[in-house]
């Protein structure tokens, strides 16, 4: 048996909330882009976007240890970000769908192959020093970009619209969770492969509930799915926290 020094951990434990959590970051993400770029200057928006995510990331890095809304501040702004670095790649420079999908998917590839290279190891379990931590951050960048591109190129360029594209990835992340539990599949493996699926799966289905009825949604607003999205984060990261906080002080047998 081995114990786990939650004390020096700086990510979350893999349960069931952690995955309703980033499946919630990356719908809002979705849609406070799409809101922000559609309300004020696209430049500044990405501009300002992006400034608050290396203001997170500082803050997470500074962190010792994991802290929830810390944590997840970072994800829902590399949501965002993410979004909008996808969008630019195809609106602002005429990069295909499919093109900037293999390209993204490349890029992630290499940061997994450098990341492999230098610290032996893909896990999420070990992400406990500063260059790890660089890594995982690099890698989560990637897949947000890879996810939207991705759920943007079924969407648009298969024809599935946003219902269908998220009905496809919500099949697409069972995948990897059957494989895992019942062909004993490896665990990263399965691990990175739904943790890639969870962009385009919230991010087509809060697509379909914001966008209007020209664009294949119901039209409710990409603002109030934002603000609905976020309230609903909320409550999972005081959850979060509230489980932190009653665990930290024993060290669980694993």
């Amino acid at each position: 048996m081995k114990r786990v020094d939650l004390s020096r951990s700086k990510v979350p434990e893999i349960t069931v909330l952690f995955w309703v959590t980033k499946v919630l970051t990356t719908g809002m993400g979705e849609t406070t882009s799409d809101f922000v770029v559609t309300s004020i200057e696209p430049v500044i928006g990405v501009a300002v976007a992006f400034v608050l995510l290396v203001g997170a990331l500082v803050l997470q890095f500074r962190t010792r240890r994991y802290v929830p809304w810390v944590y997840w501040l970072a994800v829902v702004l590399v949501s965002v970000f993410g979004t909008m670095a996808a969008d630019v790649v195809h609106v602002q420079f005429g990069v295909p769908y499919e093109v900037s999908t293999a390209g993204f998917a490349i890029v992630l590839v290499a940061v997994f192959i450098l990341w492999f290279r230098t610290e032996r190891t893909l896990s999420i379990h070990a992400i406990d020093t500063p260059r790890r931590e660089a890594f995982y951050w690099a890698a989560v960048l990637t897949t947000f970009a890879l996810g939207t591109a991705a759920g943007d190129w079924t969407a648009h360029v298969l024809g599935l619209g946003y219902l269908g594209s998220g009905l496809l990835f919500l099949v697409a992340i069972c995948i990897p969770a059957v494989a895992y539990a019942f062909f004993r599949v490896d665990a990263i493996a399965a691990f990175w492969v739904a943790y890639i699926v969870t962009r385009p799966l919230g991010a087509s289905f809060a697509d379909w509930l914001g966008v209007g009825h020209d664009r294949g949604g119901i039209g409710v607003g990409t603002g109030t799915v934002s603000l609905v999205l976020s309230a609903a984060i909320a409550v999972c990261v005081a959850v979060l926290s509230r489980q932190r906080s009653r665990t930290t002080a024993a060290s669980p047998i694993v």
